[in-house]
């Protein structure tokens, strides 16, 4: 049999693509371009990725395939000779406040494996050095490195009665089961306030136990507020509980280092055992470049095999750019392009070859001068005999692909085709936007607007800064540069918005996806159609709602019914009661205008527009016109929606705001080429209407634009740290400190 040289794709229809074919050719690296929303991300992930994943995980029994994640079959006549994927995207990686940069990666097993081999004294087996073991935690934090204790001023008023509400937990309300555990107890006169309790009833109330009581029909063990305490709230692990549980738990509790392991998170025997002196707290607290440079002088004969086996481990960490982040730190303090290269040290040291790698703009949060060293892994992988597909708007990693796939013409409905297949010299001749574009660069500004006045940041030492003072001018445009890890976020973020609470913050956080939300809800404009509606109708503004009282009730408002088909892939299918509108018949008699409320939703943002007249809505579809989404339709699922769609629309939801300080961080992400043009006359605006707009960004075009440059450096982590440059952005030039400066 002849081998098959290409992963043929063949009419695919994912959201936007248009009956797609294509060959990707097999062994090489394949990066896909094009605008976003032109449908790159459906056609890599949504298609092919997808598929091959359905496949793959089709291998397996039926009861294994209830434990893993379902693929649906997308939307394509077929996809062949696939490979097995590893699909690393920009999730942000979670775990809980148990899982490390170690735990993760899986270096701290051969470092366990390393201590328990050559430490002194002898502790035990590797797993007597994990604070994830019964064995090896400290025994009064259970391996978090915190102990959180109730604070019984935040959580009773003393003042009032338990009739009188003096539980302040919302568990604990009067009249809710919790509350009656107390209340019907009979040990407490419910209408005396707790001040004026005796020795014995605050006893009781705090800390009684193995009481007999009975509440109406049911007897019970009554049990104190705080072993209740400890046992609801306390020993669950954070990461288990819902936002809104750990939110509350925050307001009656009080964090603090564990007093017993200083945050070592281990206990006595392990951090009693040492290797030259360290203990294995302490190695895990070092750089990886530090952890690197104390593994190099280990002589011991026991040692050297795991030893060199751990410094290959680290210098994968290392020469993907995440040098100066330690192995005990916790993976849910990461951003997101930190996530997704920490994801692929995970699988740089594996010796699989014909894998399929797909990777989801992997340059997202790296300094240019890092760049080079992730293309080298690219090619590290390809060379192993794996086929690489990488979704990428930066010109460099665009550079180093051995074939491109170009889509568009534009973005939405306007996209969805292929528009060039090639290499990099014959896309930079093509006429497509990309190739436009990868020729452009913006000049370096030298009319730079002057600041109005200052906002201070004095003596900062948080994470890595070292005692860092800077002033931040206001009425100019600031883009805050460095290396990966240098204190950028850490100077914004953690120093510099506590100071200013009242600043409008556009993240690198994704929009919250699900099948309920849409542009129209996510951007609040949802509320004010309603009432559009409501005026127009005589009716109530819930009618018009799919997730309320207009909802049809066979889709329950999605317009779509899905059919669970247990251990198969479940299937998705358009109502046939509400023909996909999402509402009863009855809603859509009325119209605002001529229009109907579904009519409303399936318009694009351009056409709605030109539609209302209402000044609340025009607002904030004027700024998704700006920001370049006006074919994104208003009911459109935002689950649909693309990492650099989702990017714009939080920032069109946050532009008609009134602020006078705006704090973007990395607003690049998912933009390609052509939008940053579009992204920067935004900024412009807002800066010409008065306005105050930080920026942390690493794309030289907006550096280059900017009428202020914050340069932190020179490296990252304990390498870093300092303010290297302030001032306008040609004086940056000059510095000879700033990897920033040779880039620009």
């Amino acid at each position: 049999m002849t081998e098959r040289r290409f992963i043929e794709v063949r009419g695919a229809r994912e959201h936007n693509l248009q009956n797609v074919s294509l060959d990707i050719p097999k062994g090489r690296v394949t990066v896909f371009t094009g605008v976003s929303g032109s449908g790159k991300s459906s056609l890599v992930f949504d298609t092919v990725a997808a598929e091959a994943q359905r496949q793959l995980n089709e291998t397996f029994t039926a009861f294994v395939q209830g434990f893993l994640p379902h693929y649906g079959q997308p939307d394509v006549d077929r996809v062949t000779y696939l490979n097995a994927p590893v699909i690393i995207n920009q999730k942000r990686v979670g775990g809980g406040s148990r899982s490390t940069v170690g735990t993760y990666t899986d270096i701290a097993a051969p470092l366990r494996l390393l201590f328990s081999r050559a430490g002194q004294p002898f502790a035990g087996p590797a797993f007597a050095f994990s604070f994830n073991t019964p064995q090896g935690m400290c025994p009064e934090c259970e391996g978090i490195g915190r102990t959180t204790q109730l604070d019984l001023e935040r959580l009773l008023d003393r003042t009032k009665s338990l009739n009188g509400g003096a539980i302040l937990h919302p568990d604990y309300g009067v009249g809710k089961w919790l509350w009656k555990t107390y209340a019907l107890s009979g040990l407490f006169d419910n209408d005396k306030p707790l001040d004026a309790y005796s020795e014995r009833e605050w006893h009781d109330l705090l800390r009684g136990q193995d009481l007999k009581v009975s509440l109406g029909e049911i007897n019970m063990t009554y049990e104190g507020l705080l072993p209740r305490f400890q046992r609801m709230y306390l020993s669950r692990d954070a990461a288990s509980m819902s936002d809104r549980g750990r939110a509350v738990l925050e307001r009656f509790t009080t964090s603090a280092v564990c007093p017993v392991c200083s945050g070592a998170r281990l206990n006595a025997a392990a951090l009693a055992c040492r290797i030259q002196g360290r203990n294995i707290a302490e190695l895990s607290a070092l750089e990886a470049t530090e952890l690197l440079a104390f593994l190099q002088d280990l002589s011991d004969p026991a040692a050297a095999r795991v030893a060199s086996h751990l410094r290959e481990r680290l210098s994968h960490l290392i020469g993907i750019g995440l040098g100066y982040l330690s192995l005990g730190r916790e993976t849910a303090t990461l951003s997101g392009g930190e996530s997704q290269r920490l994801k692929l040290v995970r699988h740089l040291g594996n010796s699989l070859t014909d894998m399929l790698y797909v990777l989801d703009e992997p340059s997202v949060g790296l300094h240019p001068r890092d760049v080079s060293r992730l293309t080298g892994l690219l090619a590290q992988l390809r060379d192993k005999g794996n086929t690489v597909l990488v979704v990428e708007h930066d010109p460099d990693v665009i550079r180093v692909a051995d074939h491109i796939v170009d889509m568009g013409p534009g973005a939405g409905v306007h996209g969805g085709q292929v528009v060039f297949e090639g290499t990099y010299a014959a896309l930079q001749q093509a006429p497509t936007l990309t190739g436009r574009h990868l020729a452009q660069q913006l000049p370096l500004k030298t009319e730079v607007r002057s600041p109005r006045g200052w906002l201070k940041v004095e003596g900062a030492r948080v994470h890595n800064l070292k005692n860092v003072s800077v002033e931040l001018p206001t009425g100019v445009l600031t883009v805050v540069t460095g290396v990966a890890g240098s204190g950028k976020s850490t100077l914004i973020h953690e120093v510099f918005l506590p100071l200013h609470p009242d600043a409008v913050v556009i993240d690198q956080s994704r929009v919250t996806a699900n099948s309920r939300s849409a542009p129209a809800t996510y951007t609040g404009i949802m509320d004010p159609i309603r009432k559009a509606f409501a005026r127009a109708s005589g009716q109530s503004p819930s009618l018009f709602s799919f997730n309320s009282e207009g909802s049809c009730p066979t889709c329950s408002g999605l317009g779509v019914v899905y059919t669970d088909l247990a251990f198969m892939e479940g299937v998705s299918a358009v109502c046939e009661v509400c023909e996909g509108q999402r509402f009863r018949p009855e809603v859509l008699r009325h119209t605002l205008r001529g229009q109907t409320i579904s009519g409303v939703l399936n318009m694009t943002a351009e056409a709605a527009l030109a539609f209302f007249t209402e000044k609340p809505i025009r607002a904030v579809l004027q700024a998704m016109n700006d920001v370049g989404l006006g074919y994104l339709t208003l009911g459109q699922p935002l689950s649909t929606v693309s990492g650099g769609e989702g990017q714009r629309l939080k920032l069109a939801t946050e532009l008609h705001k009134k602020g006078s300080v705006y704090v973007m961080d990395e607003p690049t992400t998912g933009l390609h080429l052509s939008d940053i043009g579009l992204l920067l006359n935004i900024v412009d605006r807002l800066v010409d209407g008065g306005n105050t707009v930080i920026l942390i960004e690493h794309q030289l075009d907006v550096i280059r634009q900017a009428d202020w440059l914050i340069d932190l450096g020179p490296e990252g982590g304990r390498a870093g740290g300092e303010v290297l440059y302030s001032g306008p952005p040609k004086g940056l030039l000059g510095c000879e400190r700033s990897v920033t400066a040779r880039f620009l």
